[in-house]
């Protein structure tokens, strides 16, 4: 949870032990689209992306009409600056009014994120080579969700054809047209996803937790009070017993996976193939 204040932190991407995969950015350039993915190590391959960790959280959280745009510039070996101007990157999936369905941006990361090991694979930057850029079987990917709001049925077509122009934009305090844009682009990230693993046999190795029934407070990204955020915690501990859910490929709709246990159990089962992958690649070496 994000209140738009400062943040305190004086670590540079150059100084992470691991490689990161954070969210993406829009730097309002003609709609440029910056992806930070991987800056773990371009940190060091690229000078001029060697940003601070604060400058980059802030600036993809600079949602539109919740925070402001984010300015910072970086300076490479031999002094030139490189500046940037950043608002949230969701506003690239289409949904101008990208907060009110922060899945979006998560769902998002998600693809751009498996679009870097793909990628990673095909430059052959990974110590190990029997792995092919899409092998989607040998993929474990985790996509742990933000939380969103619990979705009403109150749009059908006997509603929608009486509509106007401004209808469609705004219609008794709701905004259909971009309800309808978050709400498809996550869906289809998310049922691409999910189609891609089960068409292959693999849906084990892919894991989306999300809870989308917030009411109230749970359910705003700008509301980080004490209170409040102790309910997203108490919301967390809840959803980690809950039984594992997978997108039915036919409806589009989130249902509990058969025989697939609850949430923490499923990243236990993640933990321990991770466990045992790193005892294979000791030994290797």
């Amino acid at each position: 949870m994000f209140n738009g204040g400062k943040m305190a932190c004086h670590r540079s991407l150059d100084h992470q032990l691991a490689k990161i995969v954070v969210s993406p950015a829009n730097t309002g350039k003609e709609g440029q689209f910056l992806d930070h993915n991987g800056i773990g190590a371009c940190g060091k391959e690229h000078v001029s992306k060697n940003a601070l960790l604060s400058d980059i959280c802030i600036g993809t959280s600079a949602a539109p009409t919740y925070f402001p745009a984010h300015y910072f510039d970086t300076k490479d070996k031999d002094g030139n600056t490189r500046t940037f101007n950043l608002i949230d990157g969701g506003v690239a999936a289409n949904n101008p009014k990208l907060t009110n369905q922060p899945m979006v941006t998560c769902d998002l990361q998600t693809l751009l994120a498996m679009t870097h090991i793909s990628k990673q694979i095909f430059m052959g930057r990974f110590k190990f080579n029997n792995v092919k850029p899409m092998e989607t079987d040998r993929m474990l990917v985790l996509s742990l969700g933000t939380g969103t709001a619990k979705q009403e049925e109150k749009y059908n077509a006997a509603i929608a054809s009486k509509w106007g122009q401004l209808n469609w934009v705004m219609d008794n305090g709701a905004t259909p047209l971009l309800d309808v844009y978050g709400h498809a682009s996550a869906d289809m990230v998310d049922i691409h996803i999910s189609t891609l693993f089960q068409s292959l046999r693999c849906e084990h190795n892919y894991l989306r937790i999300q809870d989308d029934t917030l009411t109230g407070d749970a359910s705003s990204v700008d509301v980080a009070t004490e209170e409040n955020l102790k309910r997203l915690v108490q919301i967390g501990e809840e959803l980690l017993e809950k039984p594992v859910s997978r997108v039915d490929l036919d409806t589009g709709r989130f249902v509990a996976f058969k025989n697939g246990g609850t949430n923490a159990e499923a990243l236990n089962y993640f933990a321990q193939m991770l466990s045992d992958e790193k005892r294979l690649r000791e030994r290797e070496d």
